[in-house]
């Protein structure tokens, strides 16, 4: 799932964006109202974490436009604000959640998941996705093959987030790649192919089909 982080600062920007991104997520962050309203356009967003007191204005007035513009991601506020009025006002705007800084990022991992399962999202499906003697449950970040747990990298997992989401889509080259966009090394054709190896040598080869000149998608049957 791709998060969009509006925060202003940079230390806590950096450090929930790292934490996300160790678990799977591709993060995208903002540090002003600006900065957020340029980006919103650019991508699908699974979900949005905004902080409320940014240098240009109050993050609530961002929400009209992210119920227009994206009227299927989850916005989790994230302030210091802590009086009940607060908390009322922001979910009365349309916020689906309300965490109150400081917070544990182990919470907000768990505020995503539930906001995602209330919605049916893609992250938080309730069912687990079973392929054969695969199974991917989303709502847990967790990946079995006959009934074993199977470790997998960020990256993979962030890779089988994306395919296992639609599992009925091919998806391109190109979303595959923007999927592990926000990574600190350089991500390319080359290096997609060998994620792509890894993911199939853990969960099986023949859960991952290609199809010459589309892309790639999960099948439950032996494929290419």
């Amino acid at each position: 799932m791709r998060i969009l982080l509006i925060e202003d600062d940079p230390q806590l920007s950096e450090a929930l964006a790292s934490f996300l991104r160790a678990k799977g997520f591709v993060v995208d962050t903002a540090g002003t109202l600006a900065q957020a309203r340029a980006t919103l356009p650019a991508a699908h967003w699974g979900a949005v974490l905004l902080d409320l007191h940014l240098p240009d204005g109050d993050g609530l007035s961002l929400l009209p436009l992210l119920q227009r513009q994206h009227a299927d991601s989850s916005v989790i506020v994230l302030t210091a604000r802590d009086q009940i009025t607060d908390r009322i006002r922001g979910l009365d705007a349309g916020a689906d959640d309300y965490l109150v800084k400081p917070f544990d990022p182990e919470e907000l991992l768990a505020r995503l998941r539930a906001v995602e399962r209330r919605r049916g999202g893609a992250h938080g499906q309730g069912a687990t996705l079973t392929l054969g003697a695969l199974s991917i449950d989303l709502a847990r970040d967790r990946v079995r093959v006959n009934g074993q747990p199977v470790e997998l990298t960020a990256k993979e997992w962030a890779l089988l987030r994306v395919m296992a989401s639609r599992p009925e889509r091919i998806h391109s080259r190109e979303s595959l790649l923007d999927a592990l966009y926000g990574f600190d090394d350089d991500t390319d054709s080359n290096t997609l192919e060998v994620f792509i190896s890894n993911l199939r040598r853990k969960i099986g080869r023949e859960r991952i089909q290609t199809l010459r000149g589309l892309g790639y998608r999960l099948a439950g049957d032996a494929g290419a």
